[in-house]
């Protein structure tokens, strides 16, 4: 189905507090990246991130869903309306999430 660029401004508009979010669109869905580190993505207009395990202290009764057919289950964030929550959801997450890759040139 893909995802709108509407939800996504909205999704990143709730991320405001938090510096250094970007992201990257991919086969119509959109990849969030904070201070460099994938967190999650946007699929079908959800906001999912990865279950690491700070994600599942803070969010103990979130739903586990596929974002696309073949991919590891993902952590479902329903209370993107609340941007404190938001801020403590990706800092707690970021210390825990590995360092990106270095690509090769």
């Amino acid at each position: 189905m893909g995802s709108s660029k509407d939800y996504l401004e909205y999704v990143l508009e709730q991320l405001s507090l938090l510096d250094d979010i970007s992201y990257r669109a991919m086969m119509g869905e959109y990849i969030i990246y904070y201070r460099g580190k994938i967190i999650g993505g946007i699929y079908d207009d959800r906001f999912l991130v990865k279950p690491v395990k700070s994600a599942k202290e803070i969010m103990p009764d979130a739903e586990m869903e596929l974002p696309y057919e073949g991919a590891k289950e993902m952590l479902l964030v329903d209370d993107v309306e609340n941007r404190e929550f938001l801020e403590k959801l990706l800092k707690a997450m970021h210390e825990e999430l590995p360092a990106p890759k270095k690509r090769r040139k």
